[in-house]
């Protein structure tokens, strides 16, 4: 064997953990210019100081109630997120997820079986969903000005079907009220629902062909239809998924208390718009995932926690959650001009 081979052979392993480290170096460079990076740091470091702040945050029960409280909304959270991916916005969520709510409520105090009752409900919302679509796709007008309308409607109708009233439904079967308020082990149910809605919607929303056709359409709707996209059938699409979700978390909601409250999810828009922007999902469409939409569920939800916890007062916590979304807005604005 001459020098020149032995020289090769002590040279080859140096270059492959050099391009070994160069590797590991690219994929931390990676993570770190992830949005979800940063929100779990940040998640992490409202932890460690809450539980410095308060012996209570970091409890069972405490623990419990954060993942209740942004479990449900976080189904929600799931539909505007796809919305907006496609370009789309919807003001109503918080309406409909109460209509499902009095639908089914009234249906059951009728009569009807509570399961056929919560479909209906679903359904109810679906349709609401799609005649939203219909007039954004179709007469052309903007998702706004739609689901704002939709929104006033939405909640009209609530007020009206109970006369203001929350219906209390005392009988309804323990196994329907299971799916709110039932645990598997140690682990909400409401929670196993959150999670299975997620974990499907994530995936297909990263690998199915279908749903990949959402980001185009929000990316560059006329290009997406030169090339051959049915574009107005995935915005009405997108925009019938979200109301569906709503009517599915209006569902949970009614299991859950055990009522429908026709004025429950005033807000809800709020704070479902600010995790999905929070998460990464870009008002002006074409970028967002569910996992950082939920990332941004998470964080609004130990922020609000925090804020009870440190007896922060009830209108202080409203000027701090609309503060974050004018910041989490500002600077999905700039990401914007930058990538332009």
């Amino acid at each position: 064997m001459s020098a020149g081979d032995n020289m090769t052979m002590t040279t080859v392993p140096s270059q492959k953990e050099h391009r070994s480290g160069d590797g590991v170096a690219s994929l931390l460079k990676r993570l770190l210019r992830m949005r979800e990076t940063g929100l779990i740091l940040i998640i992490l470091a409202l932890f460690i100081a809450m539980s410095f702040a308060s012996p209570y945050f970091l409890t069972w029960v405490n623990m419990r109630a954060m993942a209740m409280a942004f479990a449900v909304e976080g189904i929600v959270v799931v539909g505007m997120t796809i919305l907006l991916i496609s370009g789309g916005i919807d003001l109503s969520v918080g309406s409909v997820t109460a209509l499902a709510m009095v639908i089914a409520g009234l249906l059951f105090l009728s009569g009807v079986d509570p399961w056929t009752a919560s479909a209906v409900a679903i359904a109810a919302c679906a349709a609401i969903g799609a005649t939203m679509g219909f007039f954004v796709t179709r007469v052309g007008l903007h998702h706004f000005i739609v689901s704002l309308a939709v929104m006033v409607i939405a909640r009209g109708l609530c007020l009206l079907g109970t006369g203001g009233r929350p219906l209390g439904l005392y009988t309804l079967p323990p196994e329907f009220k299971f799916i709110g308020q039932g645990s598997i082990g140690v682990i909400p149910v409401v929670i196993v629902i959150f999670v299975i809605v997620v974990v499907a919607f994530d995936f297909m929303l990263r690998r199915t062909t279908l749903f990949r056709k959402v980001f185009y359409t929000g990316s560059n709707e006329k290009a997406a239809a030169y090339s051959g996209i049915r574009t107005k059938k995935v915005v009405f699409l997108t925009t019938t998924l979200c109301s569906a979700l709503c009517g599915v978390a209006g569902v949970i909601y009614m299991a859950r208390f055990g009522s429908a409250q026709p004025t429950f999810g005033i807000g809800m828009e709020l704070n479902v718009i600010a995790a999905a922007v929070i998460g990464g999902a870009s008002l002006s469409g074409g970028s967002g995932t569910i996992f950082g939409a939920i990332l941004g569920a998470v964080l609004l939800s130990v922020v609000s926690s925090s804020l009870a916890l440190l007896d922060v007062s009830v209108y202080w916590q409203d000027i701090i959650r609309g503060s974050i979304l004018l910041a989490a807005v500002t600077i999905d604005h700039y990401l914007n001009k930058r990538r332009g």
